[in-house]
This record gives C-alpha cells, sequence and structure tokens, in this order.
C-alpha cells in the first residue's frame, strides 16, 4: 500500500508540474547542477571517509575514553570544553560532521557533549578561523571562535536538560574483546588524516598521491589487521550511518 502510494504521488508530480515553464525547467536544472556540485565537492573525499571513521568509533574503539570524557557521567567542566574544541583539527562542513556525531554518540557520548561537538566542529576548525580572520579582521576572528564554543556549550547543556540521560548515552555497542587497541586507533588516526588531508589546499599531485596512500593504507589494515568479523562489522555500521543519513543530506 505504502509502495503504491509513493508510485501514485510521484506519477500526479510527473503529471500536472508545468515543465514546459522556464521557470521551473530553470529551477529543476539548477537543482541538478547544485547536486552535481555537491557530489564533486563534498561526498567523495568528505562524507564518504566520515562514514567510516564513524563505524571505526562505533565498532574498533574502545569505549572507555569517550564515557570518561565526553559521557554522561563526566564531569561537564570536562566533557563540554572537550566536545567544543575537539573539531579544531577537521576541515569539515555541517554535513560531515553528522556521521562523525553519530560514531561518538553510539559508542556512548552523552548527548550534551555531543551535541556540542556537532554544533562546533564545523565552525570551529582552524581553517574556518583563519579565513574569518583573513576576511573580518583577528579580532572578529577570535570573536567569533569565542562565540562558537559558548554557544555550542550553551545548547549542548540544554539538549542535555531536555533529555535527561540514563546510564550511558547513545546506542552503545560493546567494542570485539579481539580488538588492538594499538591498531584501532591506528586505524581510526589514517582515516583521520585522510579526512585533514582531503580539507587542505595544497599542491594537487602531492594532495592526491597522498590520499592515495592514506587510502590503500586504510584498506589494508582493514583486510589484514584485523579479524575478518570485525572488518564486516566495521562495513557494516558504515553502511548503517550512510544509509541513515546521506538520503537526509541529498534532500
Amino acid at each position: 500500500m505504502k509502495l503504491f502510494i509513493a508510485l501514485l504521488i510521484i506519477f500526479l508530480i510527473f503529471y500536472f508540474v508545468p515543465f514546459d515553464l522556464p521557470i521551473v525547467s530553470e529551477s529543476i536544472l539548477n537543482g541538478f547542477k547544485m547536486l552535481n556540485e555537491y557530489a564533486r565537492e563534498h561526498v567523495l573525499l568528505c562524507l564518504v571517509p566520515a562514514f567510516f571513521i564513524a563505524g571505526t568509533i562505533s565498532v574498533m574503539l574502545k569505549k572507555d575514553a569517550i564515557l570518561k570524557l565526553l559521557g554522561p557521567d563526566a564531569k561537564r567542566y570536562i566533557s563540554y570544553p572537550i566536545a567544543a574544541v575537539s573539531g579544531a583539527i577537521l576541515a569539515v562542513c555541517s554535513c560531515t560532521i553528522l556521521p562523525l556525531f553519530g560514531g561518538i554518540f553510539k559508542k556512548g557520548a552523552g548527548i550534551g557533549p555531543a551535541t556540542t561537538f556537532l554544533f562546533a566542529g564545523p565552525a570551529i576548525n582552524i581553517a574556518a578561523i583563519f579565513l574569518t580572520a583573513r576576511v573580518l579582521g583577528w579580532d572578529l576572528g577570535i570573536a567569533r571562535m569565542i562565540a562558537t564554543i559558548i554557544a555550542a556549550i550553551i545548547i549542548g547543556l540544554i539538549m542535555e536538560f531536555l533529555f535527561k540521560e540514563k546510564g550511558v548515552g547513545g546506542f552503545v555497542q560493546t567494542t570485539s574483546d579481539g580488538t588492538d587497541n594499538v591498531k584501532a586507533v591506528a586505524f581510526f588516526l589514517i582515516q583521520l588524516l585522510f579526512i585533514i588531508v582531503s580539507g587542505l589546499k595544497i599542491n594537487p599531485t602531492v594532495k592526491y598521491s597522498s590520499l592515495g596512500v592514506l587510502g590503500i593504507t586504510t584498506l589494508a589494515m582493514a583486510v589484514f589487521a584485523f579479524e575478518k568479523d570485525q572488518t564486516k562489522s566495521w562495513i557494516a555500521e558504515t553502511w548503517d550511518f550512510a544509509k541513515k543519513i546521506l538520503p537526509y543530506l541529498f534532500v
């Protein structure tokens, strides 16, 4: 029944929309052009790595550190400042931050610190700070950074108040006992370095050569450094994040 209704709606749209009107055809064409630009500039080198990083956080990293620093029971004067500034090294946009937010929340971060990270991440990164400072001046650049941190912390505290948490935050997934923490952290850092390099404005040859090396290293570690079940869980978790978040970003 739901499929029938969906098909009926699609049919009615194509039947009644006046495609012959210039304003309609131009609007649709411009929409597809924007989608094309989004796919070229954001999906392959930003969103896809972010989904894999979120999968790594959920499956392979030990939850103890996240719970200690960002969990619901962590001291607020520790968890919120860390969440507010932890996105500083990431040159990510507001869409790329979503999978990372999902990863730390699912691993056990409290809703408050996780929301603070979500709001501060895109605005607090070093690239955004320096760009703002160059365009508007250092006084406004620093003021923007401070205002971002304060606003993100306030929003996180409001979310924590509205959604009272019991126990650990998110939908915690236990890390496999067989995971080597050193290998897991190295695996995470290589992917993190990939997303950092992808946002750098450097020589294209150096940039894409570095991305190729990092991508091959990530693939090699996924195949040879971890057990088969762990790699499967990582891929499954990555796909779970992608299918839940990606459709909304394209819309």
